[in-house]
């Protein structure tokens, strides 16, 4: 898999936020996944697009 330096466009990424508790946003370590900066509710990245739904509407 060849690892890309910015998943989603860094004029996207600013305007991010959790869909939870609007917090910010960060990749993790293998930028598969965004992560909440406050809640800690984690987003999947699926073909460079984020998923962006509660975690209790995410599929299992």
């Amino acid at each position: 898999m060849i690892q890309m330096k910015d998943i989603i466009p860094k004029e996207m990424f600013k305007i991010l936020a959790c869909p939870v508790c609007k917090s910010d946003l960060e990749y993790n370590k293998d930028k598969t996944k965004l992560i909440c900066t406050k809640c800690n509710a984690n987003y999947p990245i699926e073909e460079g697009i984020p998923i962006l739904l509660p975690p209790e509407m995410q599929k299992q």
